[in-house]
């Protein structure tokens, strides 16, 4: 269980509060915590959204900053799966080559 810095929370919680069309799933995927985790958080801070259906917003195509952004959050997300299939060989070669 890692323990996250206070201003990380409240910039999660944030973000989830400005995008009124993010679910909780999304959300943590983007900033690469659990779903239940984010879902905690939020509900400390007291953010409520109205449930049902959502009114239909018409999609905005993103800006060229935005489509950046969710660009380099894919590809941290793909490093960061890579590192951790690396680093878990890495631990099971040098568990092998012990006699």
């Amino acid at each position: 269980m890692k323990h996250c810095p206070a201003v990380f929370k409240v910039d999660a919680v944030a973000l989830y509060r400005s995008w009124p069309e993010g679910t909780i799933g999304q959300v943590a995927a983007d900033v690469g915590i659990n779903p239940e985790t984010l879902r905690n958080w939020v509900r400390a801070a007291g953010v409520s959204r109205p449930r049902g259906r959502r009114a239909e917003v018409p999609a905005e195509p993103p800006t060229p900053l935005e489509a950046e952004n969710t660009a380099l959050r894919k590809k941290v997300r793909e490093l960061e799966e890579e590192r951790e299939i690396l680093r878990k060989a890495a631990k099971y070669s040098a568990g092998e080559t012990r006699w």
